[in-house]
């Protein structure tokens, strides 16, 4: 069975090889022969590759220990620094269009600490690890990041659900579906796609900035649609990023900045990325309330990913890196005497 696991991870690891390694070299090529930046791009990759070995490292050896000390200091970065992170400060005279990194910190602080509680043995640990969700969602809350809050609020939720879930194939899609969701909505909302009711609500909600920054990202899109305009050359590019006071020259959104900067192929990459986060998830050796809880936080991300600039920081990134390695951890046995304090969950490769 040991060798079954370690064959269903290599597998998963060798899918991540793959499509980090051509993120790099497609951001080089949308790059070539143009002034633009790749640079972001490899820092995001690089962020993701180093939070993602660490998780896996630590996770093997103290997976509940690894996971409360990154709830907690992913949260008292997003508590420390909320002047800092678009999206959090409400008193600001720009209108960012940004749902902000906060929210996705607060997202990857509530899906660390669930899957602490799921993994943990002790019902007091557990319950004291479920009381530090609960706190990052009253923490987001006082910040005033509504989008953390929801983000947050809907993690700890899917644990709760996934408490004694068996079974990690139905939930998975439907996280899947849940991003794709969202992605196809600001899609159609960028293209005016959507029936007169719906489509002024979510411009209401989403700000008018921001959704003209996406339909100048789908103007690009159409111009150079596959190897896009360039890394790190939106901001010259479009009309609404150059009229707007204090714009950061984003669109304010990963799927459009990967899109419009570097073409249907950067776009495919990115979700190319998430896809193979949840497939690693799927074939984990983790019990499957600890995935699903990762997997949910992920999601999480993702949504706030398509509409906002989350991924444009790397805390976040090496965050998501971080919770998607604690969750494919083959943890290390202990023996039984400590296998309580340790917290070390039983392997669930049968789960799917």
């Amino acid at each position: 069975m040991r060798a079954a696991q370690v064959e269903r991870a290599g597998a998963a690891d060798g899918v991540g090889a793959a499509v980090l390694g051509a993120a790099v070299g497609w951001a080089l090529i949308s790059a070539a022969g143009r002034e633009s930046g790749p640079e972001g791009v490899l820092l995001a990759v690089v962020a993701v590759a180093a939070g993602y070995a660490c998780g896996r490292i630590s996770g093997a050896l103290v997976p509940v220990a690894t996971a409360t000390t990154a709830s907690l200091a992913v949260l008292a970065l997003a508590v420390a620094s909320p002047e800092g992170v678009p999206g959090v400060n409400a008193q600001s005279t720009v209108e960012p269009g940004d749902a902000g990194a906060a929210a996705a910190l607060l997202a990857v602080s509530a899906g660390a600490a669930c899957c602490a509680a799921a993994a943990a043995r002790r019902p007091g640990a557990r319950a004291a690890l479920r009381a530090l969700a609960l706190a990052v969602v009253a923490t987001a809350v006082v910040l005033g990041s509504a989008a953390g809050a929801t983000a947050a609020a809907a993690v700890v939720l899917c644990a709760a659900a996934s408490s004694r879930a068996r079974r990690r194939t139905a939930a998975l899609a439907g996280f899947v579906v849940v991003a794709l969701v969202a992605a196809g909505v600001s899609w159609a909302v960028a293209q005016d796609a959507l029936p007169d009711g719906p489509a002024e609500g979510l411009r209401a909600l989403l700000t008018e900035n921001r959704v003209a920054l996406w339909r100048d990202a789908v103007a690009l899109v159409e111009a150079e649609p596959v190897r896009g305009v360039g890394p790190d050359r939106f901001e010259n590019l479009s009309a609404t990023a150059q009229q707007t006071p204090g714009s950061d020259g984003k669109p304010h959104s990963a799927l459009f900045q990967q899109a419009a900067e570097q073409g249907v192929v950067g776009a495919a990459l990115l979700a190319g990325a998430f896809g193979w986060l949840l497939y690693g998830l799927w074939r984990s050796p983790r019990p499957t309330p600890v995935v699903l809880c990762a997997a949910a936080a992920l999601t999480a991300l993702a949504v706030l990913a398509v509409l906002g600039n989350a991924l444009s920081f790397a805390p976040v990134t090496a965050g998501a890196g971080l919770l998607a390695g604690l969750a494919t951890a083959r943890v290390v046995p202990v023996a039984s005497g400590d296998r309580a304090s340790a917290g070390a969950g039983a392997p669930d490769p049968s789960a799917r």
